[in-house]
């Protein structure tokens, strides 16, 4: 069971690189992530704290994790501001583990990225999607993301391009 959702601190940059390892193990990871195991688990110490530095703290990028009860890092999903449109936040990264799947991290992550970004003036959250993944596709769709009708080419092969309208947040 889920017991929060938070946002990742700097100085847990094991645990992000060990999530990310976990999540690019994932049976369907050639073609939800851009990354690869062998290349993500050669990257030295200094690229993960970075990284972690990067998503903790500030307004460019928030990496979120779903902790379970027993304190087991379980999902995660990172947003950001989007490349090629100013009033969308991209949310990438996203995974929860096989064990945890239905017990609605997934949408909590997504209500934690959506929360964030309307705090920054983001109009919307967008994702992209491989087409062959039905089982995330089936997910981000019970999250109230829609299909746009882009479709993106990447290295993994092509991709849709999912949205889901953010609330302004007061400011």
């Amino acid at each position: 069971m889920i017991a929060q959702v938070r946002r990742i601190r700097a100085d847990e940059w094991i645990r992000v690189r060990d999530l990310r390892l976990h999540a690019l193990q994932d049976p369907v990871a050639a073609i939800a992530f851009l990354d690869t195991f062998e290349n993500a688990s050669a990257q030295p110490d200094e690229f993960w704290q970075a990284r972690a530095a990067n998503a903790a703290d500030g307004d460019t990028a928030a990496q979120f994790v779903a902790v379970a009860e027993d304190d087991e890092w379980c999902g995660t999903a990172t947003v950001l501001g989007h490349r090629d449109a100013t009033d969308s936040a991209l949310v990438v990264g996203v995974f929860v583990a096989e064990q945890h799947r239905g017990e609605g991290a997934i949408e909590a992550l997504f209500d934690e990225c959506a929360t964030w970004s309307a705090e920054r003036g983001f109009t919307e959250l967008v994702l992209e999607v491989h087409v062959d993944n039905a089982r995330a596709q089936a997910a981000y769709e019970r999250c109230g993301f829609v299909r746009t009708g882009q479709i993106t080419e990447q290295e993994n092969g092509r991709e849709y391009v999912m949205a889901r309208p953010l609330i302004p947040a007061a400011r």
